[in-house]
């Protein structure tokens, strides 16, 4: 996945540099996860999964806001419809299921980047990506319950990725978190100065992509599915994941780099 001529008009902006792919959210003021943003995010994410120049993507956002997640207009309209829009509701919060799924099963890891308000689905997106950087400008809320809907999907990124309690606290709350806050409950990774936010993005970013492709997608895989196992089985099934990495390529060559003190060749083999 190359580099491509951007427009204003584009939703989803996509620039690659060197191995990093760089996504922007680009809906308008909110930047709604509508079903055109979801569809189009979903999908680069899957491609770039595909993509062996690809090592880390990055998803960023355009204006004040990150994503105040789903389009309330777009859901709205559709209540005039035959069915009262259940059909579109369906629609739309299967979409954001596949989105966050394709996000976890991408081998290549995504960070979110957040300058601004992280909302409901918004924030369900923070919490789904593999790493967040924010800086202390960013605050989330999952305010579901104050409009009469509840943050149900946010829910489930929510309670896999930070304490249950504070998970609860935010959606029977709605209310806001700053960024220190967010990163205490383990929302977030780091909070940077926005001045040197992209400085510290693309350094991130290139350390993860320096190291072994094989290997990460081989750890990011495992770290997902040992997550949902019980303790005993977890072992069982990275005590096998580590016998298979033990015979890869990368592997062998990488522990001999470091007894040899010399840098690692890859071959992400």
């Amino acid at each position: 996945m190359s580099a491509v001529p951007q427009s204003e008009n584009q939703i989803l902006l996509s620039l690659q540099k060197d191995a990093i792919l760089h996504l922007t959210l680009n809906n308008g003021a909110a930047n709604a996860l509508s079903i055109g943003l979801m569809t189009a995010l979903r999908d680069a994410i899957i491609a770039a999964g595909a993509d062996d120049s690809v090592r880390v993507i990055v998803i960023g956002h355009v204006g004040k806001v990150f994503s105040a997640g789903h389009d309330l207009k777009e859901l709205t309209a559709k209540r005039s419809d035959a069915d009262k829009g259940q059909a579109f509701f369906k629609q739309t919060f299967d979409l954001c299921a596949a989105l966050m799924v394709s996000i976890v099963e991408c081998p290549k890891p995504v960070i979110a980047v957040i300058n601004g308000l992280a909302t409901a689905a918004g924030c369900q997106l923070v919490a789904t990506c593999d790493l967040a950087i924010a800086t202390d400008k960013a605050t989330f809320c999952t305010p579901g319950v104050n409009i009469g809907l509840f943050c149900s999907t946010p829910m489930v990124a929510l309670t896999r990725n930070i304490h249950r309690k504070q998970a609860m606290e935010m959606l029977l709350t709605g209310e806001t978190i700053e960024a220190g806050d967010a990163k205490d409950y383990g929302l977030i990774n780091r909070i940077v100065p926005e001045d040197y936010l992209d400085q510290v993005v693309t350094k991130y970013a290139a350390t993860i992509a320096s190291k072994s492709q094989l290997t990460v997608k081989t750890g990011k895989k495992a770290f997902y599915a040992q997550a949902d196992m019980g303790l005993r089985e977890a072992y069982d099934h990275t005590a096998r994941v580590m016998t298979e990495n033990m015979l890869a390529g990368d592997a062998c060559e990488g522990i001999e780099a470091f007894i040899e003190k010399r840098e690692a060749k890859w071959s992400d083999s």
